[in-house]
């Protein structure tokens, strides 16, 4: 991990936010978080704004009114927040599915910079397996819709200019990853 000048000077050169991409239970809001406080900027989750504008939880929002209108407004804020955020360093963390989105990821690709944070399927198994939230995985089993995502969102999150692991080891690792890539990415 770089000193706390080489973070400043990475943090000075970012004129945009990083948003972090990828499935569910990759890590993204947790890493997302730890990677801000390195580079001493704001976080948000996209999740949990989706949660606050529409003043029901994520699973509600699926039961009511279905992905296609979750994901219209997950878009929504994600545009909200990277207008907040434009100019300046920030890092979001979106749902597993926003990037897959044609409209969001384009919006993403153009205004900020996209982080695409995977792992192996086993990881992703044990991880989602601590939470039970996540309305894809409803009555399923996890590893069969995992396995398909990856292969229908893969393309899409392939897209993202910036790729780092996250492994089993822990999250300061796949934080130093990304900040690596992100010096590589603004030199």
């Amino acid at each position: 991990m770089p000193d706390a000048a080489a973070l400043a000077r990475l943090t000075a050169r970012l004129d945009k936010p990083v948003v972090m991409v990828g499935l569910m239970g990759v890590g993204k809001s947790t890493v997302g978080k730890r990677l801000s406080q390195c580079l001493n900027t704001p976080f948000v989750d996209a999740d949990d704004e989706v949660v606050k504008a529409a003043q029901m939880s994520i699973p509600e929002i699926f039961d009511r009114f279905g992905e296609d209108y979750f994901r219209d407004g997950e878009r929504r804020v994600i545009a909200r927040l990277i207008e907040e955020n434009a100019g300046r360093p920030a890092v979001i963390a979106t749902g597993g599915g926003a990037f897959a989105d044609d409209e969001t990821r384009a919006l993403i690709l153009d205004r900020a910079i996209a982080v695409w944070l995977y792992a192996d399927l086993d990881t992703l198994v044990a991880r989602v397996g601590r939470k039970n939230t996540r309305p894809l995985l409803t009555g399923r089993n996890p590893r069969e819709v995992l396995g398909e995502l990856m292969e229908r969102r893969g393309p899409a999150y392939a897209q993202a200019p910036i790729r780092v692991i996250s492994d089993a080891g822990p999250q300061s690792n796949g934080v130093a990853r990304i900040i690596a890539a992100l010096e590589d990415y603004l030199a």
